[in-house]
């Protein structure tokens, strides 16, 4: 299997990271390059070069697409979890992306300071005005989605796992069985060739989509074609 419904669209199983990303217009033109190459789940963050990230997305984009998810994360730092601090990220990041709703947006750590009730809760509120199509969560353990679900539906989990990292495998054992995505990133370490690496990860389950990191348009066709060694 290819690819995935993720967040209500069909994408295929291997996205973009964007945590390099910038405004300089190469880079925009990257993304754009990008989606012709066939990508269709491009992940971003609040905090990913300064904001910069986001914003290159929405100008690439000319903002939603209905063929593409952008995915993106707020309440990274200790005490961002707090409710006011959140909806601040969550406003920032529409204007950012250039759109009227956020295709997936995750709760990008669990914040030490704030009740994983009391951040999803602020994640919801947007939910229910339509300003937030999709829930995810990273940074987690089993225990820690099951809270999450209580709060709001989950749709995706975003923790660091690869061929080198196999700390989360519990984790990945549970969102197959819930039909949940799990979404490595930094799904490049350990031993071997990219897409050598990227099918080990298809393999391991069919609700993992990977997002390679790279500004490099001939490495991107390259991460795309693992899609076939799978």
């Amino acid at each position: 299997m290819t690819t995935f419904s993720l967040a209500g669209v069909d994408v295929p199983r291997i996205g973009l990271g964007t945590n390099r990303l910038t405004t300089a217009p190469e880079h925009v033109e990257f993304v754009r390059e990008a989606v012709a190459a066939g990508v269709r789940h491009i992940d971003t963050a609040h905090l990913y070069t300064g904001g910069d990230s986001e914003r290159a997305i929405g100008e690439a984009l000319g903002g939603s697409r209905d063929d593409v998810l952008v995915a993106t994360k707020g309440g990274y730092r200790p005490g961002e979890g707090k409710p006011d601090v959140l909806a601040a990220q969550i406003e920032q990041s529409l204007r950012s992306l250039r759109v009227d709703a956020i295709g997936l947006y995750y709760l990008h750590r669990v914040d030490p300071e704030t009740p994983l009730e009391e951040s999803l809760g602020a994640i919801k509120r947007y939910v229910d005005r339509g300003l937030i199509r999709h829930v995810g969560i990273s940074d987690v353990g089993v225990e820690q989605i099951e809270r999450a679900r209580q709060v709001v539906e989950v749709v995706a989990v975003q923790n660091h796992y690869s061929v080198g990292d196999r700390g989360h495998d519990d984790v990945v054992d549970y969102c197959e069985r819930e039909r949940l995505a799990f979404v490595p990133y930094y799904p490049l370490g350990g031993d071997g060739g990219t897409q050598e690496k990227l099918a080990w990860l298809l393999q391991r389950s069919p609700v993992v989509l990977p997002i390679p990191g790279t500004l490099s348009i001939e490495h991107l066709r390259e991460n795309l074609a693992a899609l076939t060694e799978a």
